[in-house]
């Protein structure tokens, strides 16, 4: 995964969290720490920030931060700025709010996506479902996904909907730990 760019989306404000979740401790360690303890990622690392929320602790531990042009377009601007930013052809998108996420997710999608050479981008199914993260993209997507934001659709599980835009069956063995994404305060239980 050398040739692959992983990217943290972190630009959220965390309304319900009461603070933005780039700023949460995972035992004892910034949340940033944690996640890239977990995906042990070998290829290079961006994170992605919103205007005023750079810099959170543990983005040193990131190879560069990129930093959306504009803020309140949610994590699809975010999509965007990774794919701006990115130095390589593939970029996998994960975000700070799921902790449950390893390398094993992000591989897979990845794979998928290679696979699949007309593919744009690669998101997991769930049942019926569409989880719009973890999710892989070519650099390319981003034609589409600068369409999208112009035009104020800005869900990135609508992407799906979009020609070379799949959702795949997550591999069962993934469990519920996956999906966990943290909204309240009480959902740092346990980590």
């Amino acid at each position: 995964m050398t040739d692959v760019t992983l990217a943290i989306l972190a630009g959220g404000a965390g309304s319900r969290m009461g603070m933005p979740k780039a700023e949460l401790r995972v035992g004892g360690r910034p949340i940033l720490e944690h996640l890239l303890a977990r995906f042990a990622w070998d290829g290079p690392t961006m994170l992605v920030t919103a205007p005023g929320r750079e810099r959170p602790p543990g983005s040193e531990s990131l190879g560069r931060e990129a930093v959306d042009a504009v803020a309140g377009e949610g994590p699809l601007r975010g999509v965007l700025t990774a794919l701006e930013h990115a130095a390589t052809d593939l970029v996998v998108v994960a975000t700070v709010d799921m902790p449950g996420v390893i390398q094993k997710q992000l591989r897979w999608l990845v794979e998928e996506l290679s696979r699949r050479p007309d593919a744009l981008g690669v998101m997991a199914r769930r049942g019926t479902e569409v989880e719009p993260f973890p999710a892989a993209f070519r650099r390319t997507a981003r034609e589409v996904v600068t369409r999208e934001i112009a035009d104020k659709k800005l869900s990135v599980r609508r992407l799906v909907a979009r020609p070379h835009f799949l959702a795949i069956s997550a591999p069962n063995e993934w469990g519920e730990e996956v999906w966990r994404n943290l909204n309240f305060p009480d959902d740092l239980a346990g980590l």
